[in-house]
């Protein structure tokens, strides 16, 4: 994603890094589940946290706040050790105060609420193993499902659910002045490396504090905080990506100067992470009948729906490099895999190192991925652990076009790349937002992980729909490739259904591996 470096937050108070009694700070509850291979999945009961930048911050103690609008307050925060050890965190009620809610297995964020003493606008939440632990996936060779409703999600928005590789304690372990952890949402960090966070390494972010003029509740401070990102879902109803970001950093690193690869400096390329990452846009590349309001889509995002991700090594084993990231969905009980899109001549529906070199050199990007270890980097994080995030937030920097509009808007929507939803130039815009469309909302529900094909049931599967550039035909039964994994039987459906059938294909070759899901479509239907 190009996420802002300002985030939206709540209008009155923000965070800090001891604990706070002033509030309740109940968490809002919810329901998730670990599958087994065979489809068995145990449902567990657990929370989700809102990120600290948004809690409000005061004096321990004490109500007066540290923070207030887009300052510090500069007798409780003269230093950024002295800030940390004066001012602590309380979140209040979740519902009233940031729109936050949850029921059963489903997690709604709002995007404006009005409260008591101000508005709150978007909100970034984290799940929880405990009370006091996020919790933490490891993901290679496994498969992570949820349901989803953009349904009311402007141009402009996004919803956004994705990992980060985090400290399960929130960074309470590592740093002394950090005594509140993940209990109170510390220590957030993703590929844009972002200066808005107001508490970094248990230490405030206060030197060099700069207030965001566009933004009238945010301001930079001199560190930025960064990790690697894997964006499962970024999308409002309009348009969606899946983006893997990498970062030469191991875990949160807070960076200063050249390391966060600012945009201010020129230092984008630059920097520890790839802030663009490897992104597959059906529309940016192509397809620009698969993702859309409306049944003339083949995922209509005026209805909720399953999206399912799946991260594939070279050998199908935990012990094996990543080397594919796929993604299916389901809706209305039928598998609607990825359709194959044309790059530089060639075929894909996932995302690889090969479709980040096709794509990055058709739409003359650098390819950063790469430069930061692509999907072998990607693989080693995933299997030291990542952290849930599920947020809702408005772009102050580029207005969320990079998602669903033409952008850069200097260069000709001809050009390959530029086009990448059909929302205006003008949208998103978040004063606009928030004036016009403040009941915004997304739905996140129905969390499940677990081996490959094991999320999802089995259900009718309809032929894969005809894209603008479809592959090559294939010979229905192919020759069985080279390695460890067998193509499916001559009859039957392998696995039980489409994506546990698709699941089983050989990743190499590519050629193989096509023929292989077009045969799966075939005796799957």
């Amino acid at each position: 994603m190009i996420r802002s470096i300002t985030m939206a937050a709540f209008l009155v108070v923000c965070s800090a890094q001891q604990p706070g009694n002033q509030k309740d700070n109940k968490k809002p509850p919810i329901t998730v589940a670990t599958c087994a291979a065979g489809g068995q999945c145990t449902p567990h009961d657990t929370s989700v946290v809102l990120d600290s930048n948004w809690m409000w911050t005061h004096k321990v103690g004490s109500s007066t706040n540290c923070y207030t609008g887009d300052e510090w307050d500069k007798d409780l925060c003269p230093d950024p050790k002295t800030c940390a050890q004066n001012c602590a965190l309380d979140g209040g009620d979740y519902e009233s105060t940031y729109g936050i809610s949850t029921s059963g297995n489903a997690l709604t964020l709002k995007f404006v609420t009005k409260g008591q003493y101000g508005d709150n606008v978007g909100s970034r939440t984290f799940l929880m193993q405990d009370d006091e632990t996020y919790q933490v996936f490891k993901l290679k060779n496994r498969e992570f499902s949820f349901d989803v409703d953009v349904s009311q999600l402007p141009c402009g928005l996004n919803g956004a659910l994705y990992f980060v590789e985090m400290d399960a304690d929130g960074g309470m372990s590592k740093y002394p002045g950090n005594n509140a952890g993940a209990k109170y949402g510390t220590g957030y960090c993703d590929a844009q490396c972002p200066h808005d966070l107001k508490f970094i390494n248990g230490e405030a972010n206060s030197a060099n504090w700069t207030i965001d003029p566009s933004d009238p509740n945010s301001g930079t401070g001199m560190y930025g905080t960064c990790c690697t990102e894997m964006d499962v879902w970024e999308s409002n109803k309009m348009a969606t990506a899946v983006t893997p970001h990498t970062c030469t950093c191991d875990g949160q690193t807070r960076c200063t100067g050249i390391q966060c690869g600012d945009d201010a400096s020129g230092n984008r390329e630059n920097g520890v992470c790839d802030k663009d990452g490897s992104d597959f846009n059906p529309f940016r590349l192509g397809d620009k009948s698969f993702f859309g309001p409306g049944a003339n889509f083949s995922v209509d995002s005026s209805q909720s729906f399953t999206v399912v991700t799946q991260w594939v090594t070279s050998d199908k084993t935990d012990a094996g490099d990543l080397t594919e990231i796929r993604r299916h969905y389901v809706q209305n009980g039928k598998t609607i895999p990825t359709r194959p899109v044309s790059v530089g001549g060639q075929t894909y529906d996932s995302v690889t190192d090969d479709f980040t070199r096709a794509q990055k050199t058709l739409f003359n990007d650098t390819n950063g991925y790469a430069k930061r270890g692509g999907m072998k980097r990607m693989g080693d994080v995933l299997d030291r652990g990542v952290v849930l995030v599920m947020s809702l937030w408005a772009d102050y920097a580029v207005h969320m076009l990079w998602l669903d509009s033409d952008y850069p808007t200097d260069q000709p929507t001809s050009k390959p790349g530029v086009a990448r939803g059909t929302c205006a130039t003008t949208s998103g815009v978040p004063s606009d937002l928030i004036n016009n469309s403040p009941d915004s909302q997304v739905v996140y529900s129905n969390i499940r992980w677990g081996p490959i094909g094991s999320t999802t049931p089995p259900g009718p599967n309809p032929p894969a729909p005809p894209g603008p550039n479809p592959p090559p035909p294939f010979p229905p039964n192919p020759p069985p490739p080279p390695g460890p994994n067998p193509p499916p039987p001559p009859s039957g459906c392998p696995g039980g259904n489409l994506a546990a059938c698709i699941a089983l294909c050989p990743s190499n070759p590519p050629d193989a591996y096509k023929a292989c899901v077009a045969d799966c479509v075939k005796r799957c239907d």
